[in-house]
């Protein structure tokens, strides 16, 4: 293999798909600004572009001309010295479109212990995308009121957002001002919502006038410096459009004008801070790990994902719960344990490891105190489990030992937490119930009930998240013990690995003992003792121990401490008892003839699962329901729960972070516990014979960077891939799934030239013994 070609190709690709489908030339030219960063631009043709401005910055000279024949032209700055940037739009409809819920009746999906929906849209293997996105009404589209916010606006160094209402004005702009027709055109609602720049958090509204006439506002928080750090200023266009042409155009700054004193901005002005918004994001997220997928519109929404926490996180480190509006985002809510640890596993799987570190450092420093505990009202048990493997992770990725030594004292204390709490439990009878397992809360909502002890129980995924814990971290604490010839740490180590085996034996031992096989599918509680299902129990007891329990079963998976069967006998308990809709966790409550809601954060365990479990057709379904019901369209701001009737969801942070992690996951997967290393697990039959690259380059993993390729050749029905890791000690066996349409074989499948072998539940797995290899050519026959 030429590696230099293929790290190029992967580079060409991940940076210029957008372009390359629209048959634009390839040629990549960097070009530098103010900030010495550069940013990497194909050249494009701008022939039919409408020039829309001209401005000088210091001895360039940049033309901006913007594509006016289709309503999601790009905007493209072209350089006097040839050099450009093409910045794509967006426009999803923030509208009903169809008749929702696949003709079932609200009443009875509501009422229903099964996921109806779900059973529908998996009938023919994986799912239609465009069926899930039209199953139920847009987030938010029941409201309709212009000064709703939908989605905000910032910078990374700021210390809050300006939110962005569905009119598509501010606080401190209305755009509606300006123009009765514009104001009459929002009352109509025909809106779509969307970016401009791909992923970067520069807000785009269309709305529908008459005729073929329509309005686009398009705004963006300005990233020059500003001496008030909770001030965000924001740029502002409004524009009508009729026959391709811009009929007439505002543009503003932040606050209406004041003459003479205020003026509103030239057109030169808005264009020259666009351009700098544009430097600005892509420095700011130059490390996200280059990817390309048939639909890039999955890349740029989890790109996006990470400006959206930038902009959330108050000078870019410390972490917020929500945004706007005091639920959530509170100081109350800062050291809840979700914030910390999807914002480390997220920013740590795409690659962003100084930010994790920073993240980390914040987090331990200010948040956790020399006894483990937290400084937020309610901790969730299973959490801490999470948090030590994380830890693990991030050490496997860095090899950071600085960061892990620093806060030493805080980790082992975070560890004595459990193990006294497991402590506890060894000193109950053997035939209590709870013997042997960590009791607890699940939810860190369980403190504010008016009898907190309630949900003081013995949660399977408590002790399942601690034995994760313990036995990844006792494998960082043993090397951090040689490099420091610490006999302490390693013999902290030897226990650590030790009582993760009892509490997983425990764990699987009481699991098995309590399932209750007179149900179909058989019923697995959250914990020991339980006797009647978590929906019976909110129908029948006020307040109930089995509350919330979405959280424990989603953890519970992904501890991934529990044999294949029984993780398969939870998921299926999960869907036919009422804890999913529309394939994704549920937020389960009373059920209700008028409702039924996705719970938008922490459900990424469940995700996990079903990929880990080769249950790819109802991973899509997640990916897709969770994407086009748990954010609004277009503006991709995520909801922490969200019913499936249109209406709004707060906005929280880890919520946000779900698309990214699936997205990585469906691409590059590591095994939790055995030396595999599973590439293209999760995707789509459709996305593998389009003819389209799929790609990731650089991706972290415990053996080091990887990257890979896969391209279906549709002339000659051959699929290619290529394989390159980086890491001085490859797996043992990496696992490349080719997930033909159903009907199809694979034939003559050949690695690196030599016949492999084909395994896999679903007989798509390519199963290569790397034999330290580190690079690698895969061709197969579709027959």
């Amino acid at each position: 293999m030429d590696r230099r070609r293929f790290l190029q190709g992967m580079a060409v690709s991940a940076a210029g798909l957008e372009l390359l489908d629209r048959r634009v030339s390839p040629t990549v030219a960097a070009y530098p600004h103010s900030s010495g960063n550069e940013i990497a631009g194909p050249a494009v043709s701008v022939e039919g572009h409408t020039l829309v401005s001209e401005f000088k910055e210091k001895d360039t000279v940049w033309n901006v001309y913007e594509d006016l024949r289709t309503r999601d032209g790009a905007i493209v700055f072209v350089s006097s010295s040839g050099t450009n940037l093409f910045l794509p739009k967006s426009a999803e409809s923030s509208m009903p479109e169809s008749t929702p819920y696949l003709g079932l009746a609200l009443k009875d999906i509501g009422l229903s212990s099964a996921d109806l929906l779900a059973d529908q849209l998996l009938r023919d293997g994986d799912p239609d995308p465009e069926v899930v996105r039209t199953a139920a009404p847009p987030m938010a589209s029941a409201e309709k009121n212009p000064r709703m916010w939908t989605t905000f606006v910032g910078t990374k160094e700021a210390y809050d957002v300006t939110p962005v209402y569905r009119s598509g004005g501010t606080r401190t702009y209305h755009p509606g001002q300006y123009s009765s027709g514009l104001r009459g055109a929002i009352h109509q609602g025909q809106i779509y919502d969307g970016l401009v720049g791909g992923w970067m958090p520069a807000v785009r509204k269309v709305i529908v006038g008459t005729g073929d006439s329509y309005w686009e506002i398009v705004l963006f928080g300005e990233v020059r410096p500003n001496k008030n750090k909770y001030i965000v200023h924001t740029w502002h266009r409004t524009a009508r459009i009729e026959h391709g042409q811009i009929a007439e155009v505002i543009y503003g700054d932040t606050y209406p004008a004041y003459p003479p004193a205020r003026q509103d901005p030239t057109p030169e002005e808005f264009y020259r801070a666009l351009l700098e918004f544009a430097e600005y994001w892509q420095s700011v997220l130059y490390d996200f790990a280059p990817a390309a997928l048939p639909q890039q519109d999955w890349i740029n929404l989890s790109k996006y994902s990470f400006a959206k926490e930038l902009m959330t996180r108050p000078g870019g480190i410390y972490p917020k719960y929500g945004a706007v509006d005091r639920d959530y985002g509170g100081s109350e809510y800062d050291g809840f344990q979700d914030i910390f640890t999807s914002a480390i596993y997220t920013n740590m799987e795409w690659g962003r490891l100084e930010t994790a570190r920073l993240f980390i450092d914040n987090y331990f420093s200010e948040y956790v105190d020399d006894k483990g505990m937290i400084d937020m009202r309610g901790p969730e048990t299973a959490q801490f489990g999470m948090t030590l493997s994380l830890l693990a992770r991030y050490f496997s990725y860095t090899h950071d030992r600085e960061l892990l030594l620093k806060h030493k004292g805080k980790i082992e204390a975070t560890a004595k937490l459990l193990a006294d709490m497991h402590d506890e439990s060894l000193r109950l009878p053997a035939e209590s119930p709870g013997y042997g397992l960590i009791r607890g809360w699940s939810e860190s909502d369980s403190c504010l009930g008016e009898n907190p002890g309630l949900y003081w129980q013995a949660y399977y995924a408590n002790s399942a998240f601690a034995a994760r814990g313990f036995k990844d971290i006792s494998k960082t604490w043993t090397q951090l013990g040689r490099l420091t010839s610490s006999s302490a740490m390693r013999s902290l180590a030897d226990q650590w690995l030790n009582r993760s085996k009892t509490l997983q034996d425990q764990t699987v031992k009481s699991l098995t003992r309590n399932i209750q096989r007179d149900k179909t599918p058989p019923y697995i509680g959250l914990f020991p003792g339980t006797t009647v299902t978590f929906r019976e129990s909110l129908e029948k007891e006020r307040p109930s121990p089995q509350q919330w329990p979405h959280r424990p079963y989603a953890e519970l998976l992904q501890a991934d401490m529990l044999p294949a069967d029984l993780s398969n006998l939870v998921i299926d308990c999960m869907r036919a008892h009422g804890a999913t809709t529309l394939g994704v966790v549920a937020n389960v409550g009373r059920f209700s003839p008028e409702e039924r809601e996705i719970l938008g954060f922490i459900s990424y365990g469940y995700a996990q699962a079903l990929l880990r479990l080769d249950r790819i057709e109802e991973f899509l379904l997640f990916l897709y329901a969770h994407r086009y019901h748990a954010h609004t369209r277009g503006s991709w701001t995520a909801g922490e729960v969200t019913g499936i009737t249109g209406d709004s969801g707060t906005y929280c942070v880890p919520a946000q972070q779900t698309i990214p992690l699936l997205v990585r996951w469906m691409l590059v997967l590591e095994d939790s516990d055995d030396d595999i290393l599973y590439l293209a697990k999760g995707l789509p039959r459709d996305w593998i014979v389009s003819g389209k690259p799929i790609q990731i380059q650089g991706a972290p993993t415990r053996w080091g960077r990887v990257s890979f390729n896969l391209v279906t050749k549709q002339e000659n029905k051959e699929v290619v891939g290529s394989v390159e890791l980086t890491g001085d000690t490859p797996p043992k066996e990496l696992q490349f799934k080719v997930r033909i349409p159903k009907g199809k074989v694979l034939q003559q499948v050949t690695v690196n030239g030599k016949m492999a072998s084909i395994g896999g539940v679903h007989h798509d797995t390519l199963l290569i013994a790397t034999d330290n290899k580190k690079q690698f050519e895969i061709v197969a026959q579709i027959g």
